[in-house]
């Protein structure tokens, strides 16, 4: 079957009655000409400006709508992780003190039995009666993700239950030294 399509001819203008094979696969016919045109246009394909202007507004509001969204889950991840570090290393003093209550390494009197530092939990204390076996508590210590870094605040035994500053004598706490407040309310130096 043979289609009958309009062609361009030498000087600009529309000839007609070029004859070409037909293209399986193309609607009949697939391409046709307007007379008097100089470029050949295909017929409904593509989209119209109106079209494209009302599916970019689209998209902006959907990408406006998901900006918030993802800003909420990364601050409630950051939070997840928050507690999950203030766990890991709370449940370390207590594995200390457990451990020093027991006898089972030494320890300093003023100390009521808590850590000297945090690094102490890393590096590992010697067992009693064993020659240079070590018991370490942290492999390392996690970063507060609310600063980056791992810089915790400390509270002693002897410091006050609300104190911001440390005493030096032992680790009895530990709290992240952000300012920020979390989605409930609180501050995040109160967890």
């Amino acid at each position: 079957m043979k289609i009958e399509v309009n062609a361009i001819g030498a000087g600009g203008r529309v000839r007609a009655g070029k004859s070409l094979p037909r293209l399986s696969g193309f609607p009949e016919p697939w391409l046709k000409l307007r007379a008097g045109s100089k470029i050949a246009v295909p017929e409904d394909q593509g989209f119209t400006l109106m079209e494209l202007i009302a599916t970019m507004a689209i998209m902006l509001i959907l990408a406006g709508a998901a900006l918030p969204i993802m800003r909420v889950h990364a601050q409630r991840v950051r939070e997840l992780e928050l507690r999950r570090n203030l766990r890991e290393i709370r449940s370390a003093i207590d594995r200390y003190k457990d451990m020093a209550d027991r006898g089972m390494i030494p320890t300093e009197a003023n100390t009521f039995n808590y850590p000297p530092d945090l690094e102490t939990l890393v590096n590992g204390v010697p067992l009693k009666g064993a020659s240079s076996a070590k018991y370490k508590f942290l492999r390392r210590i996690p970063n507060d993700p609310m600063t980056g870094r791992p810089d915790w605040g400390k509270r002693s035994m002897q410091d006050d239950p609300d104190s911001r500053s440390w005493g030096g004598e032992d680790v009895f706490d530990v709290f992240s030294q952000s300012n920020g407040t979390a989605m409930d309310g609180t501050r995040y130096s109160d967890w």
